[in-house]
């Protein structure tokens, strides 16, 4: 069995949840072709550091990232860092002969995020952009269920991402609200994600139309660096500037003849991770929520008369994607059986999976920094038509 030793890049939310993945892997995908090996977390703030990879099983710590691609003991870097430090990594790793696993969004920008493309293609190494929400099983079966013709021609793409977190006044100046490190706020955050999911579901957006809006404008400074959600601003912090984001809408016409509607915020009360999109087609509709995450509503045009209506689909029995035990339906389940569900760390160790795999094979796996360049593209055009409040075209 191959061995691919993993040196990951930050220790807060989305650390977790990669280290989580490596470590459950063995458990649930002991067919893989490679299994990870959990060898150096890396992060700045040492004592924290120190308690995260004693908590998931890291067998040691860096707390600068290029010593980690001096290591010769690091096959694959896993970069969780905050949006800035992407490409600079990217580039780094790629360059040291490291493959490359990176969170979303690639770059803050169109241009650097070509740039780490060119990065990974030169060096000829495996590359991957964490869009985890492909392997929910039910968002991989509305993918099967699309390419099978079950909806026909597609009319309609509706998608909404909401959240609220950021709604208090208080929230301080972490940064995902500044712009210099962010990119963006929830168009780079959350609406990310719903173009990742659209792009591979339906194909190109060729243009858009958008508007955007920061609601609360100035937010209380940190006395340090936080790069989590949480922390408290010290009593009488100076006030700092928002430049990104808060709420995003966005309309865009499909290369296939499809419309599509987007909104993204962290502003909308009582949506904790309210991920969903709706897919409407000549024979049929798709309706997919986050939150219900092992659902996938289907209406069937063909429907008899006395039972028209949606039924829900339980994306968790053996015939649905991901869900087979060494993926042969025959074996039974590969988690737990129909209905007993799964949840948000799974969609990660499925992600992980196909990783593994593409490293130990040298083949192609996606979404691959070629498909965050086009979600990128998408990012920059909304946020260009929203500047000359018009139609634009999305950049090839």
């Amino acid at each position: 069995m191959k061995q691919v030793r993993v040196g990951l890049v930050g220790y807060n939310f989305m650390g977790r949840a990669h280290s989580n993945a490596y470590r459950q892997l063995p458990f649930y995908f002991p067919e893989a072709k490679a299994m990870p090996v959990m060898k150096v977390l890396c992060g700045r703030t040492k004592d924290r550091l120190a308690a995260c990879a004693e908590q998931f099983g890291w067998e040691g710590i860096e707390t600068s990232y290029k010593k980690l691609l001096e290591r010769d003991d690091i096959d694959l870097i896993d970069i969780t860092s905050p949006n800035n430090q992407h490409v600079e990594m990217v580039i780094a790793a790629a360059e040291a002969g490291k493959h490359v696993f990176c969170e979303k969004p690639l770059a803050t920008s169109l241009a650097d995020a070509k740039q780490a493309l060119a990065a990974v293609k030169r060096a000829g190494c495996v590359h991957m952009i964490c869009h985890n929400y492909r392997r929910a099983p039910a968002v991989s079966l509305a993918k099967r269920m699309i390419e099978n013709g079950d909806l026909g021609e597609i009319y309609h793409w509706r998608a909404f991402y909401l959240q609220d977190w950021l709604m208090p006044p208080d929230v301080p100046m972490m940064w995902r609200v500044q712009k210099r490190i962010a990119g963006s706020g929830s168009l780079g955050d959350l609406m990310a994600h719903s173009i990742d999911t659209a792009l591979w579901l339906l194909g190109d957006i060729t243009q858009v139309c958008s508007t955007m809006k920061t609601f609360i404008k100035q937010r209380p400074q940190l006395s340090s660096f936080d790069t989590g959600l949480g922390g408290k601003a010290d009593a009488g912090a100076k006030m700092g500037k928002v430049d990104v984001d808060d709420g995003v809408t966005m309309l865009a016409e499909f290369a296939n003849g499809a419309l599509g509607t987007f909104e993204a915020t962290r502003y909308a009360a009582g949506r904790k991770n309210y991920n969903t999109f709706e897919v409407n087609g000549s024979k049929g509709s798709l309706v997919f929520n986050l939150e219900r995450m092992n659902e996938l509503e289907y209406y069937d045009c063909a429907s008899p008369t006395d039972r028209v209506g949606f039924r829900v689909i339980q994306a968790s029995h053996e015939s649905h994607p991901f869900m087979a035990a060494g993926g042969d339906p025959s074996k039974g389940p590969r988690y737990w059986p129909v209905a007993h569900i799964i949840g948000y760390e799974h969609t990660f160790i499925n992600t992980v999976a196909d990783l593994m795999t593409a490293v130990a094979t040298g083949k192609p796996v996606h979404p691959s920094f070629e498909d965050a360049v086009r979600t990128q593209a998408v990012l920059d055009a909304c946020e260009r038509a929203h500047k000359a409040r018009a139609w634009v075209k999305v950049s090839k």
